[in-house]
């Protein structure tokens, strides 16, 4: 699993105006907890959040606070200004390297399905699988073969399997599917004909 590092700053005040000041100064309020850690409040600089919450990929946070703490955590809760889609607050799950940790990881499609070259068309449903795992075996992508996918057929959350991982996603989750479209429907009658 690849790591992403993020130095934040400890803030005491949480009421409404010294939040305000903070967000006006270029600081999103962040929030650490889980467990065996206390309830950390902090602040980091918005532009470096943006390369942790403007990604497809998953990271685990290597969290260094101006107080000389260190943490391990991962994204657990962004809250976003619904019109200038500003990151507002950010909520960490600490986390530790020898026991498990759920988290999302993005799909990679691979392959060239049957169903396409039959005149179906290829949707993918989900981006991103929800795995638990240890962090060394947590992968930075999870591959999804696609080369057998038929016409009107899907493949789910349970289809799949990974090594030293488990799929905590709703098992009938739909990663992709191969609809059938008039061409297809056209090419099955020419060659039953």
């Amino acid at each position: 699993m690849q790591h992403f590092s993020l130095k934040g700053q400890v803030r005491q005040a949480s009421n409404k105006a010294a939040i305000k000041a903070f967000r006006r100064q270029g600081l999103v309020p962040c929030n650490l907890y889980g467990s065996g850690v206390d309830n950390v409040l902090f602040t980091v600089d918005a532009k470096e959040l943006k390369g942790l919450t403007n990604t497809p990929a998953s990271y685990i946070v290597d969290l260094s606070l101006d107080n000389g703490k260190s943490f391990m955590a991962v994204l657990h809760e962004l809250q976003f200004h619904p019109v200038t889609d500003n990151c507002l607050h950010v909520d960490f799950l600490a986390v530790a390297a020898d026991k498990p940790v759920a988290i999302d990881v993005p799909i990679t499609i691979t392959g060239h399905s049957i169903g396409v070259r039959q005149g179906g068309k290829f949707i993918q449903r989900s981006r991103t699988l929800r795995v638990s795992g240890l962090m060394d075996a947590v992968p930075d992508e999870l591959p999804v073969d696609i080369t057998n996918l038929g016409l009107d057929k899907a493949i789910r959350a349970a289809d799949l399997q990974y090594d030293g991982i488990n799929i905590v996603s709703n098992k009938g989750t739909v990663v992709c599917m191969v609809k059938s479209t008039r061409n297809s429907a056209a090419a099955a009658v020419e060659a039953a004909e």
